[in-house]
């Protein structure tokens, strides 16, 4: 219903935002990343996702749209309400959530508030593979358990490609892909785009 409100601030607090746009208070709330973005501009532009329940709609505002796709995504998963993938994107940042549940780092997730062992794991199981597009393309390099990709590039290395090129085609692989995938898909997915 809506995709951004643009206006000035005329409140704001670190988990509420106030956006006066044309005489219209809106009030969206807020991460602590996003609050941390805006809290020193006079006018500003937040992109809204709005949560109908039986008894409120609520706006939730973000200063980007990465931020905002990683909530719709964080929202759908079973277990996880609209406060609770608030509280994660405060906690960590977008491209840390995205390194968290593709490197399944249990121990990250569940250091924020809220989050417990089988939320975690549930985060890990049904968002890996399906992050591809958000964050930057560092989020996306395997940290923990990284030998998928060392053996791919090892491998791609002896067929004679260059390191660069070889670095940037994984990358766009595990961007699209996410990193639940095998050498050898790697290594055929790779060579298509060699």
């Amino acid at each position: 219903m809506y995709d951004f409100i643009l206006g000035k601030i005329d409140r704001i607090t670190p988990t509420e935002v106030v956006i006066d746009s044309n005489g219209v208070g809106y009030l969206l709330h807020i991460s602590l990343n996003t609050f941390e973005k805006i809290k020193n501009v006079n006018e500003v532009k937040i992109y809204a996702h709005l949560i109908v329940r039986e008894d409120s709609q609520t706006l939730y505002g973000f200063a980007t749209t990465n931020e905002r796709e990683m909530y719709v995504k964080l929202v759908g998963v079973n277990g996880v309400g609209p406060s609770t993938a608030r509280m994660i994107l405060s906690s960590l940042s977008v491209d840390e959530v995205i390194s968290a549940i593709s490197n399944a780092n249990i121990t990250v997730l569940k250091s924020i508030k809220g989050i417990g062992p089988k939320a975690a794991q549930r985060l890990v199981v049904e968002l890996q593979d399906k992050l591809g597009g958000i964050g930057t393309d560092s989020s996306y390099q395997l940290k923990v358990g990284g030998q998928t990709m060392e053996e791919a590039s090892d491998a791609l290395l002896a067929l004679g490609f260059t390191k660069q090129s070889i670095n940037k085609v994984l990358m766009k692989i595990t961007k699209e892909s996410g990193n639940n995938i095998t050498t050898e898909q790697l290594i055929k997915k790779s060579l298509q785009l060699l």
